[in-house]
């Protein structure tokens, strides 16, 4: 019986691109794929076929022959010089679910051999105070991690032999077993993937190629610095087993709350209160600001509880710029306690000389409103 055409099998036409073939392939693999038809002799075949199709169409040298000679070319003394056959083109299982489905099996990358040891990343929690965060600072850390084994020079083995190649796996971490027209690939037991085998450790680090210390790091608190911000240190992470490359050492700022400031983004809020006799007649306030400096706020007379002033370019710093947020002073009219008798009488004067004036205009307005309201609830 004569082989179907291969670009029949994969259901495209003879001017598909490469991306068309691939396409093609994974679709028709999936829904052929003995994993999702056990026992399905007829679908084993189907899969063995696309599978050929596919080896030979997205080959730039096969299809080339194929597209001159045919079948013709891939048959023992044929033409085009090439073996025939599905065991031929078929490189495994770990390589077909590659093609199929690309990194979601390979997790972002394929295996080139030796696996890679880089050490791990770190995360260190540094709080700073918000001074810190408007002029920056530079602050030393303590990092419990580990480092190069520097008896080993980070290679693990005795006196600094460089390992040997893992005969198991010929270096390339990773061994094969043939389950039927399958062949699977797992870790090396071997030399755990590593490619490499230590014939004798070092007594330092027992062969890994680091040991545990603390390590004192001075880190860069940049002016403007927010809360959350993340500083990466490249390469101060857990060193690398057998000389790897090291992690990064992550730190996360966040800023201890102010006794007198509140940050918004660049913008720094301030309550400060402000004595009845002042928020009456008017007259002047000294606030600090957050570069450590003071300011004069004008009061004006009739100011009431909440009222904000703005003081320009007075907030925190940007980060990676010379301008600076806002300050804004919110005014808390103070009432007065603990009155002498005189001071109550000089109120009470005040109260009846004001019956009949309307020095409370936002008291009289709200109970206007309730006036109002209690006359709608009647009708």
């Amino acid at each position: 019986m004569a082989k179907e055409d291969y670009y029949n099998t994969l259901g495209i036409d003879r001017n598909a691109s490469e991306a068309e073939i691939k396409k093609a392939f994974r679709k028709l693999a999936m829904k052929y794929h003995p994993d999702k038809n056990q026992g399905d002799a007829k679908a084993e075949k189907k899969f063995k076929e696309l599978n050929e199709a596919n080896d030979i169409l997205s080959n730039e040298e096969k299809r080339a022959a194929y597209d001159r000679f045919g079948h013709a070319a891939f048959e023992q003394g044929g033409s085009g010089g090439f073996e025939q056959g599905f065991g031929h083109g078929f490189s495994g299982f770990s390589d077909i679910f590659d093609e199929m489905f690309g990194d979601a099996f390979s997790g972002g990358r394929k295996n080139t051999g030796r696996q890679s040891g880089r050490g791990s990343d770190l995360r260190y929690n540094m709080e700073i105070s918000l001074t810190q965060a408007f002029k920056g600072d530079k602050a030393k850390i303590r990092v419990p991690a580990s480092v190069q084994c520097k008896d080993c020079t980070g290679i693990g083995s005795k006196n600094g032999v460089a390992p040997e190649t893992c005969n198991a796996c010929n270096g390339y971490g990773k061994v094969r077993a043939q389950q039927g027209f399958f062949t699977i690939e797992r870790t090396c037991p071997t030399c755990q993937g590593s490619g490499q085998v230590i014939k004798e450790s070092c007594s330092v680090c027992k062969g890994s190629g680091r040991i545990q210390k603390q390590k004192t790091l001075s880190v860069n608190i940049p002016s403007g610095v927010e809360d959350g911000t993340r500083i990466r240190l490249s390469g101060e992470g857990e060193a690398g087993l057998n000389g790897s490359p090291p992690g990064d050492l992550y730190i996360f700022i966040t800023i201890s709350p102010h006794y007198i400031f509140q940050r918004d983004n660049a913008n720094i809020y301030c309550r400060v209160p402000i004595p009845f006799t002042s928020a009456s007649l008017g007259g002047h306030v000294e606030v600090p600001t957050v570069d450590g400096g003071r300011a004069k706020i004008t009061i004006p007379a009739g100011t009431q509880s909440g009222f904000q002033f703005r003081l320009k370019s007075k907030g925190m710093s940007i980060l990676r710029s010379k301008e600076r947020g806002d300050m804004f002073v919110e005014a808390l009219v103070e009432t007065p306690v603990n009155l002498s008798k005189r001071q109550k009488e000089i109120l009470k004067e005040f109260e009846d000389e004001g019956k009949n004036e309307k020095n409370n205009p936002e008291t009289e307005g709200f109970f206007s409103k309730v006036r109002d309201l209690w006359e709608d609830l009647k009708d």
